[in-house]
């Protein structure tokens, strides 16, 4: 009884999360066809579904949807590999930490966005400057996160190890880090993000394939359809990104949740 009750809950939460999202596309395909938006400017999204549908039929799509995942996954993985254990050394040690701090701040402030023309400049119109602007825009917001979760652990808990004999590498892996996990997950989840958005931004420069480069050529030609088909697909990407990690967020970390209700 108590499990088809949560089962009829968890149905509720969805249908009502769909609800705007339904009025949203409603509206979508109304207004132009009414005449509210200029139809050639804002197609209707059922002729956005179409030209999806058609992408889908050619194959073209899945060599966009390719390239784009390898750049955001690369950037990202260089991101975590690199990010994560920086952060967990820098949160580690204090007088690093104090030594850095106004450096990693004049850093973590400048938007990636802005850095475009230095990693062009640097690296050319590339792979390298677009998987560049992904790992910038992922490191940072793990990398601030990890420093915060290290230096913010629990201090009882870390001078309980020590009095128990724990060494300082058995303390930062066993202790430090599972403690941090929580502020640091956060981070990634961030990161997750910023991967599609700063891909999306890249491929739009001197790119020849890409979900970034699909909107920008069909933009400049007038397939307004393939555009909005496009931006579709990053939609769909980035909640699938999401539901993998609130998953992943609700396994790893139940305790949370139990905590919480």
């Amino acid at each position: 009884m108590e499990k088809e009750l949560k089962e009829r809950k968890q149905v509720a939460r969805i249908f009502r999360n769909l609800i705007p999202i339904i009025i949203f596309l409603v509206i979508w395909e109304l207004c132009p066809r009414l005449g509210i938006l200029n139809k050639n400017m804002i197609p209707p999204f059922s002729d956005a579904i179409v030209a999806l549908k058609d992408m889908i039929v050619s194959l073209e799509i899945f060599r966009h949807l390719g390239w784009s995942l390898y750049r955001a996954v690369l950037g990202f993985s260089l991101a975590l590999v690199i990010g994560i254990p920086l952060g967990t050394a820098i949160g580690w040690n204090e007088k690093i930490r104090e030594f850095l701090s106004p450096l990693l701040t004049l850093f973590g402030n400048v938007s990636p966005i802005a850095l475009f023309p230095f990693f062009i400049i640097v690296f050319g119109i590339g792979e390298v400057s677009k998987i560049g602007i992904v790992f910038w825009g992922c490191l940072w917001p793990m990398f601030m996160n990890t420093i915060s979760g290290v230096s913010h652990s629990d201090k009882a808990l870390i001078k309980a190890a020590r009095t128990m004999g724990a060494s300082k590498k058995t303390v930062l892996f066993s202790v430090v880090i599972p403690n941090a996990l929580p502020e640091i997950y956060p981070g990634i989840k961030l990161s997750v993000s910023n991967s599609i958005l700063m891909l999306c931004a890249g491929e739009m420069l001197g790119a020849t394939a890409g979900l970034g480069y699909l909107i920008s050529y069909s933009q400049q030609i007038f397939e307004m359809s393939k555009m909005y088909a496009s931006i579709i697909i990053i939609a769909l990407l980035g909640l699938a990104f999401t539901a993998i990690l609130n998953t992943v967020e609700k396994r790893v970390f139940a305790w949370k949740f139990n905590n919480e209700k």
